[in-house]
């Protein structure tokens, strides 16, 4: 009989997960490591970093800004040069720009572009060199409710552009990299109480907005967008590939 539990289980696996020193990245850590995954945390914020792996016990912290291809290429060669693989990644890091589009400059767009899109397609391109290789891994991107649907609720075209690339690149690595073995979904969150979304939440007349909007009545917790990555990295989603799972008590489906 199958154990469905066990297939839940990472030990042994080698996971990198980006942006992970605070917030979905730092929940995120902490479920596969309790599930059994060596876990290589990567923040542009070191010191947060360091402090995720004190939090969850064995694994190890490494400066990345996804954004800088050098910076990818030398991080994902140093982990899996150490370990000899790497099973699972977590393409997390990520940033908005919640501004009127007539008054979004060149640069911040590119930046949001640059952390949310390229970042995901140069730590993609690395690990699942590594993944293709061994003929197996778990991609899991980090998308948004915002790549599959609009928002009349504030402007942030920066951020739903590079969410809804994000959903069709998770599409489109499924498709090419599913004969060899390799996985890549995407979760797609509702609001959490996040850094990212701390400036936006403190406007009370806001927050009952998306409220009001969110069949559940609440926002996601970070521990809940992280289960769902789990599942989807764990071999429990072993068909399932090119999917992009909501995690928005709702939202989507009204």
């Amino acid at each position: 009989m199958v154990s469905y539990l066990r297939q839940l289980r990472l030990d042994r696996r080698i996971a990198l997960v980006t942006g992970a020193g605070h917030g979905i990245g730092r929940a995120t850590a902490h479920a596969l490591a309790q599930a059994g995954a060596f876990v290589a945390v990567t923040d542009i914020d070191e010191i947060a970093a360091r402090r995720v792996v004190e939090e969850i016990g064995p694994g190890e912290s490494h400066r990345l800004d996804v954004a800088d291809e050098a910076e990818v290429k030398a991080v994902v060669a140093a982990i899996a040069a150490k370990h000899g693989h790497i099973d699972i990644l977590v393409n997390n890091a990520g940033l908005g720009a919640r501004m009127p589009t007539v008054e979004l400059p060149t640069e911040r767009w590119r930046h949001v572009l640059g952390v949310n899109v390229e970042g995901s397609f140069f730590c993609g391109r690395e690990v699942g060199q590594h993944m293709l290789e061994a003929r197996r891994g778990a991609v899991v991107n980090l998308a948004s409710i915002m790549g599959l649907v609009g928002s009349a609720h504030y402007p942030n075209l920066a951020y739903h552009t590079a969410k809804g690339a994000i959903v069709n690149l998770t599409r489109a690595l499924a498709c090419e990299w599913a004969p060899m073995g390799v996985r890549v979904n995407a979760v797609a969150p509702t609001f959490a109480r996040t850094r990212l979304t701390e400036p936006l939440l403190a406007d009370k007349e806001m927050e009952q907005r998306l409220l009001r909007d969110t069949p559940m009545g609440r926002f996601v917790e970070p521990e809940e967008v992280a289960a769902a990555i789990l599942f989807l990295a764990s071999d429990a989603a072993s068909m399932i590939t090119g999917v992009t799972l909501p995690v928005d008590g709702g939202w989507t489906a009204r």
